[in-house]
């Protein structure tokens, strides 16, 4: 059984199957049948806990010694867990070889780190049911499985245990029987188990042939049954002979062999093949009705049969018409996450845009002849070499990372514009144990963006080069901040041909500002003659002052009176929106916007009367540009009468 590596994805860790059998496909392709096996990052969080308790209660019980913190962490990294889920995989996505083993108590996990690419299993996954459950195949040795042996006694000192209660007597050489008698004895046997199965109704539909009955007395069971008779009759012929054939008919022994149906024995062979060896699943879901000692019994009888030999000969044709070896070439196609070098073409996540003061996410190293992007396009992280080989073969990072408990080590104090995630995350109110799980909780990353002085200087400098409001247009595409900074170096190396003068704008003090403001309000409305209140387009009977320009006006009403949008008072038969039945969401008055109240008046009802349809739509889309439409004459005024007293016409 071969272990190997397979890549299903650029970013993501190998994935390590046992290969099962080879085959090729119509179209020349070869396929692997495989098993799968998972990593503690494919599995939930609550079937990691039962892995720790299972690994803690390992390492008590084989003493294993102390390892330190980086070392536990990385021996998570080796744990792999089998399953019986097979899936089949094209052989050309294989990137290597691997060494998996069954853990057992002599071994010492930390054999395992100073290995390349080896890794153990003790449990088993059940993708389906989502439960992780003991290996039962599990290899029996150490102290709990092993028989204590006794110091060799003295000369001529005696064992003063009870002989009967340790052991059961079956057979004595040393017996006055000869060796010929014995075998005179045995033949003597077989003829009476043949002439027994004669006698067996049951026995003779089975076996309807003499040589069938003759075959099957000759078996081990009989031959147990005669040396059995002669140990318990003192090895006296005679008396052996007559146990042999008692008064009732001669004793008939069988075996599994002949117990078993046909039926029976197709349903063993074809449980064999689905299970192999696994004799207690076989019980389970096939012959129930068997004891899992008969069970065992049969196999290793079933072993000598011309059946089983049948099959071996035909498990091996397929074998040899199966491939057997497959030559796979050493892949050398770049990976799509490696950061190119300046110069060279970008593949998927290319050079552009990441900082060259970034270190590794894994061993903070700075130098490294080839990185790889790693994690979100947005955060930058990225790995060295080793790290990279690391990730892929055993799905994790050398060093834990922030959220799982780590620390970064403590360098020179650094821009907050060049940290890396870890260093960010350290600066943050989140870094303790209380404030980790609101971190955990959130669905973003906190970040930090501070810029340099050089940036804020090669912002207006290369205004043409950097175009900020096409950038802005595309948010998504890089910008060669590189080539900005560059150009930005060239032009202020330049002297500039004349000095920028400042100009100087004078600042109008608040005073003359509220009253220019008070200037342009419009006119007032007079208000109806149902009410005393006064109400003009934006404000109502309070005069106007510094304090109701600046302060804040409340939002429920406007100088005492409840408006609607009309500007017009609410009567006593009128609802309110206050008093509506479908009940609103209370506003905050601190939040809340300041009212704005519109009068339409005589000349802008004539001014809409005039407004086409079209215009009308046109000016709703459009709310920003200017009206460009023929005002109506104004209305001609009214004069008042000269004198109070009364015109009379006479004819």
């Amino acid at each position: 059984m071969n272990y190997v590596y397979f890549e299903n994805s650029s970013s993501n860790p190998y994935l390590i199957r046992r290969i099962e059998e080879l085959s090729k496909t119509a179209n020349g392709n070869v396929e692997a049948k495989v098993v799968c096996l998972f990593r503690r990052r494919d599995i939930s969080t609550h079937l990691n806990s039962l892995a720790d308790n299972n690994a803690r209660e390992f390492e008590e019980d084989s003493k294993q010694p102390t390892s330190s913190e980086p070392q536990k962490h990385q021996l998570k990294h080796r744990e792999l867990f089998l399953s019986r889920q097979f899936e089949s995989l094209p052989a050309t996505h294989i990137r290597g070889k691997c060494n998996v083993t069954l853990l057992n108590e002599t071994d010492l996990l930390t054999r395992y780190l100073e290995k390349e690419d080896s890794f153990y299993y003790s449990l088993v996954f059940d993708p389906a049911q989502k439960t992780l459950l003991a290996d039962q195949g599990e290899i029996r040795v150490g102290s709990k499985f092993q028989a204590e042996v006794p110091d060799r006694l003295a000369e001529g000192e005696s064992d003063g245990r009870m002989q009967e209660k340790l052991e059961t007597k079956v057979w004595d050489p040393d017996n006055q029987l000869k060796d010929p008698q014995i075998d005179q004895f045995l033949v003597v046997a077989r003829a009476v188990g043949t002439f027994a199965r004669a006698l067996d109704c049951s026995s003779s539909i089975r076996q309807p042939s003499l040589h069938m009955s003759a075959a099957a007395a000759s078996r081990d069971v009989t031959l147990f049954h005669a040396m059995d008779t002669l140990q318990r009759s003192g090895y006296d012929l005679a008396q052996a002979m007559c146990a042999l054939a008692p008064q009732g008919g001669p004793v008939l022994c069988r075996d599994e062999m002949e117990e078993w149906g046909a039926s029976e024995a197709m349903l063993f062979e074809e449980a064999l093949e689905k299970y192999g060896k696994d004799f207690t699943d076989i019980r389970q879901d096939f012959l129930p009705w068997k004891s899992l000692a008969s069970i065992v019994q049969f196999y290793y009888m079933w072993k000598t049969t011309d059946r089983y030999i049948q099959q071996k000969r035909l498990k091996a044709a397929e074998a040899d018409s199966k491939l057997k070896q497959v030559y796979i070439p050493t892949y050398t196609k770049p990976n799509p996450n490696q950061i190119m070098p300046p110069g060279t073409k970008p593949g998927m996540n290319g050079s552009a845009g990441f900082q060259k003061v970034l270190s590794c996410e894994s061993c903070f190293t700075a130098q490294s002849p080839q990185w790889y992007a790693w994690g979100p396009p947005s955060m930058q992280c990225r790995l060295c070499a080793s790290c990279w080989i690391y990730w892929k073969k055993y799905g994790g990072l050398k060093t834990p990372t922030q959220l799982e408990g780590g620390a970064r080590p403590s360098t020179e104090a650094a821009p907050r514009g060049h940290m890396t995630r870890q260093e960010a995350q350290g600066m943050s109110p989140f870094t303790n144990s209380a404030g980790r799980a609101k971190l955990l909780a959130k669905n973003r990353q906190t970040f930090i963006l501070q810029t340099t002085k050089l940036s804020r200087i090669a912002r207006r400098m290369c205004h043409d080069v950097l175009q900020p409001r096409r950038a802005s247009r595309r948010p998504y595409v890089p910008i060669n901040s590189t080539a900005v900074k560059a150009e930005c170096m060239v032009r202020l190396s330049k002297p500039s041909k004349a000095p920028v003068k400042a100009r100087v704008l004078p600042r109008t003090d608040l005073a003359t500002i509220v009253k220019e403001l008070a200037l342009q309000a419009p006119f007032r409305l007079k208000a109806p003659s149902s009410t005393t209140t006064t109400m003009s387009c934006n404000q109502g009977n309070q005069p106007r002052s510094t304090s109701n320009l600046l302060g804040k006006r409340p939002f429920d009403s406007v100088g005492g009176a409840e408006l609607p949008t009309n500007g017009r008072p609410f009567t006593s038969g009128m609802r309110t929106t206050s008093q509506s039945l479908i009940k609103r969401q209370k506003v905050n008055q601190g939040d809340s916007p300041n009212p704005v109240v519109f009068v339409a008046t005589k000349y802008t009802r004539a001014l809409r009367k005039a407004l086409t349809q079209t215009e009308m739509r046109r000016t709703a889309r459009k709310p920003h540009l200017p009206l460009k439409v023929k005002a109506p004459p104004p209305p001609a005024p009214i004069l008042p009468p000269h004198s109070s007293e009364p015109i009379v016409l006479e004819d």
